[in-house]
């Protein structure tokens, strides 16, 4: 028997397009983009162009967290981008005492740490005030795909029965001086003369979950259900010029889902991380050719980053919000695939259905 996944019983988000998860679903559907220059100028001293938040809608930092040396300016950001999205997500369910959190942060640049690490788990405890179990959270900083990874973390938790709901999220921001210099040196950043290139973005997701036979419990009503998660690795990926790109990596983990007998109908709608960048098409067109009996004909097609930018590490829960919401009220078709890719490797695949 395969293993049932998990219930979606509550939800927050926060992108440059919605405050809230229900702003964000209107926005995209409708195609609403906030991309406009910012004071940031690239090497060639144009202005870059992005998906960001006023910082005016943001919660301030924490007085406590003003306190603590060594926080960068990403981090600062990360923490309060997180702050709306993950209150919104446990707003209004009763007890909610030291839950765990599983967190997808971005992956590090070369040679330099990553961006968020275990202490940030209590850093964000402490921003939005809310009462993680610091001992049995975890963060997971592999970038884009993160997200499906930490899903698939806190989905075995619940099949164990360690947990009766857990916390999955994923933040992320690409303001940041030395992260958008890097990538401007690659040339992967949309501007004059760069049509290979994507539009950084930023923002943060949260998910609630329990098990299925758990969720009655809640005293809630479900918004969505998740298949089992499937993992895969781009050895050829796109920082790795020893090993030849055959998207080997994606195309597994699609196999993988669809093997596992979790995933009884034919996709009908596929959300994914693809953000512009020709390597991602090629990745997704190999993946969809070994698999493409697992999919309706009429299957619809939709990047969300075409209205709210490359959103990093947040890509992955971000989406499986988006498709749950979809389906819930109807505009979507039930499977949805959500499948994510980082830069170094780590991808992976999930289904959403109606609960």
């Amino acid at each position: 028997m395969a293993d049932p996944g998990a219930i979606i019983i509550r939800m927050g988000m926060i992108t440059a397009v919605g405050l809230n998860a229900p702003q964000t679903a209107a926005s995209v559907r409708a195609g609403v983009d906030r991309f406009g220059e910012t004071s940031i100028y690239d090497r060639r001293f144009q202005p870059f162009t992005m998906s960001i938040l006023p910082d005016d809608v943001l919660p301030p930092l924490s007085p406590e967290l003003e306190k603590v040396s060594g926080l960068t300016s990403r981090q600062i950001r990360m923490l309060r981008l997180a702050t709306p999205a993950l209150q919104e997500a446990i707003e209004g369910v009763p007890g909610l005492k030291r839950i765990p959190l599983y967190l997808a942060g971005a992956e590090p640049l070369e040679n330099r740490p990553a961006p968020i690490s275990e202490h940030f788990l209590q850093q964000l405890a402490t921003q939005a005030e809310v009462d993680f179990d610091l001992a049995a959270s975890r963060v997971f900083p592999v970038g884009r795909g993160a997200g499906l990874v930490a899903l698939k973390e806190a989905i075995d938790h619940l099949a164990a029965g360690t947990a009766e709901s857990v916390l999955v999220g994923g933040v992320d921001t690409f303001l940041d001086l030395y992260l958008l210099g890097t990538l401007d040196m690659e040339e992967r950043i949309i501007g004059p003369g760069i049509m290979d290139g994507f539009i950084p973005g930023e923002g943060a997701a949260f998910l609630l979950l329990t098990a299925h036979n758990r969720a009655n419990s809640k005293g809630m009503t479900p918004l969505g259900a998740l298949s089992p998660v499937s993992i895969g690795f781009e050895a050829g990926h796109l920082y790795n010029s020893e090993i030849p790109y055959r998207g080997d990596g994606l195309a597994g983990a699609f196999t993988g889902l669809f093997s596992a007998g979790s995933v009884t109908e034919p996709i009908r709608e596929l959300y994914s991380s693809m953000n512009g960048e020709n390597h991602w098409a090629k990745e997704m067109g190999v993946a969809f050719m070994r698999n493409n009996a697992a999919f309706d004909p009429s299957y619809g097609t939709h990047h969300p980053a075409d209205c709210i930018g490359d959103t990093g590490a947040a890509s992955g829960i971000i989406l499986a919000a988006l498709a749950a919401i979809g389906i819930r009220k109807g505009y979507r078709r039930s499977p949805a695939l959500v499948t994510c890719s980082s830069d170094r490797g780590v991808c992976g695949a999930v289904a959403v259905t109606a609960a």
